[in-house]
């Protein structure tokens, strides 16, 4: 008996075929990295000190993605102690797996790799990916991290004939393990020893432009301690993004990025054709902290000349005011063609307040950081673990209460949220230092600042129409930042202080944003090369 073939028609094979076509054009791109992370000798301010290198660099390879991509990053670690990179303002949808925190991941041992698979979803913008641990960012470790449209999404400003990467921050001339120590016995660090600008003191980069041109500066704070001050001499800066948002374009003759901030100027070299200084310095420190870089036109000779220009030192009015000034271009298109001021977040009801004090308390004779009373204790369990296992005894969830408390504790404090609440938070700093804070897998609406103590009252001044959404925010001495946030990202997240000293003394805890259906919907499942460690080894995923 013959075998029987059915015959599909030209026009069924032709709809087949275009399915498939269909489904492959779907699949986001992949991009692959593999890095190698080891020990070298730098020289950043002059002195000998032992850094972390990625691929034998400092700083280490710029990521340069565009939005939806998935990021395939292979980290090998040859240092001689564990080692975590993070991800600053990645939001990781629905995978806090990929976080990089002691809170999520386990430590990638020496000897080891440990691949993060990571998705830049509904993102633009600039970021940057620094090292987690044990105070490994004092030597390095960190790059830049930059995330473009794609290319059927309107961008509000013509492209630059350049985009330039400014990794900018304090530096200290000890190496992060004397550093580490300081903080371990119990004390404080001491006062820098310098800025930064990508890895190198003064005069060590030139930034060439041409005649006429417009050009994109994007700038992070990576310091430890210290807000920055950003100018160019003789031009302006025209601000047109801040972490993942299009600001309105205004322009200023200097601007202010706190800790753990970036943001995106553009640059028109419209000046007489010589060399000009590029100046970071510190803000609200005596003594300012002062370091140059240099513009230099193609079509001159002319090297630089006269003094750096100066900027503001410790004036608070002028950074608050210039903060208020940062605001959402309403019309512009973000990750996706929808504008985004379609997104109405100040007619959308709070479904909680949070209020959230900062404080250094003396804990045991030893110099602690707090939030709300309690100073965060590191366990030796990742917290995404002992949830996914369900392992007692690891942290304590509602044991940070959603406001000030008197006195101070040591202790594992997660906060519970719900999945899909729009939560208002209010960081309130009674301190005379300026406060930076970073939330993990989530973005929020600036709604105010202002001095003094926050109340109910406050909120007759907040900006409920146009401010501007982003991933780290500053809290002025003696004053208060209140943010919107909307929780939808289900996972365990940083709440952290970006000052890395009283992060790392315990200025910080963690949001379990919790969703009760338990779907891979809401949440990507624990990923196959999980590395477990603690009271998690042994365990089956």
């Amino acid at each position: 008996m013959g075998e029987h073939r059915a015959k599909m028609s030209p026009f069924l094979v032709l709809v087949l075929v275009l399915h498939v076509f269909e489904f492959v054009k779907c699949e986001d791109a992949y991009r692959f990295f593999n890095w190698n992370v080891s020990y070298g000798d730098i020289y950043p301010l002059g002195v000998k000190q032992q850094g972390i290198l990625i691929n034998g660099q400092f700083p280490g390879p710029q990521i340069e993605s565009v939005t939806n991509e998935n990021l395939v990053i292979n980290v090998f670690n040859s240092l001689n102690e564990p080692f975590l990179l993070s991800w600053n303002g990645i939001m990781q949808r629905r995978n806090s797996w990929q976080d990089g925190v002691f809170g999520t991941n386990c430590p990638i041992p020496p000897g080891r790799n440990f691949t993060y698979n990571l998705q830049v979803k509904d993102q633009i913008g600039s970021f940057f990916y620094f090292p987690s641990l044990a105070f490994h960012k004092a030597a390095g470790g960190y790059g830049g991290i930059k995330v473009a449209s794609r290319s059927v999404i309107p961008v509000p400003f013509d492209p630059p004939a350049a985009d330039y990467t400014i990794l900018a921050g304090d530096w200290f001339k000890q190496n992060h393990t004397d550093l580490k120590a300081i903080l371990d016995s119990g004390n404080d660090l001491p006062f820098p020893d310098g800025i930064l600008i990508n890895g190198r003191g003064s005069n060590a980069f030139t930034f060439n432009v041409e005649q006429g041109k417009t050009y994109r500066f994007r700038i992070s704070n990576v310091g430890l301690t210290s807000s920055i001050n950003f100018r160019i001499q003789g031009h302006k800066l025209t601000l047109v993004e801040v972490e993942g948002t299009h600001s309105l374009q205004n322009t200023y003759d200097s601007i202010d990025v706190h800790l753990g901030q970036s943001l995106s100027v553009l640059v028109t070299a419209d000046q007489p054709p010589k060399g000009y200084y590029i100046v970071v310095s510190s803000r609200f420190t005596t003594p300012v902290l002062t370091t140059t870089s240099a513009l230099h036109y193609s079509n001159s000779a002319g090297a630089l000349d006269g003094a750096p220009p100066g900027g503001p030192t410790t004036q608070i009015d002028w950074s608050i005011n210039q903060a208020r000034s940062f605001r959402r271009n309403l019309t512009a298109s973000g990750p996706r063609p929808n504008p985004q001021g379609s997104y109405h977040y100040g007619m959308i009801n709070t479904t909680r307040t949070i209020r959230l004090v900062n404080s250094a308390p003396m804990i045991d004779g030893s110099q602690r950081y707090a939030v709300n009373g309690i100073s965060f204790v590191t366990p030796d369990t990742p917290l995404k673990l002992a949830d996914y296992f369900k392992i007692s005894g690891v942290y304590n969830l509602g044991g940070i209460q959603d406001n000030p408390t008197g006195g101070a504790s040591l202790q594992t404090a997660v906060m519970p949220a719900d999945f899909r609440g729009f939560v208002e938070v209010v960081f309130e700093n009674p301190e005379e230092t300026v406060q930076s804070w970073h939330v993990d897998g989530h973005h929020f609406f600036v709604v105010g600042m202002n001095g003094g103590q926050w109340s109910a009252a406050s909120r007759t001044g907040y900006n409920l129409r146009d401010t501007i959404s982003r991933v780290t925010v500053q809290v002025y001495p003696k004053s208060w930042t209140a943010v919107y946030m909307p929780l939808d990202n289900v996972g365990m997240w940083n709440v952290r202080s970006e000052n890395w000293a009283r992060q790392y003394l315990g200025q910080q805890f963690y949001l379990r944003v919790y969703s009760p259906a338990n779907s891979w919907r809401d949440e990507a499942p624990i990923p196959n090369n999980v590395l477990l460690c603690g009271k998690a080894v042994g365990r089956q995923p």
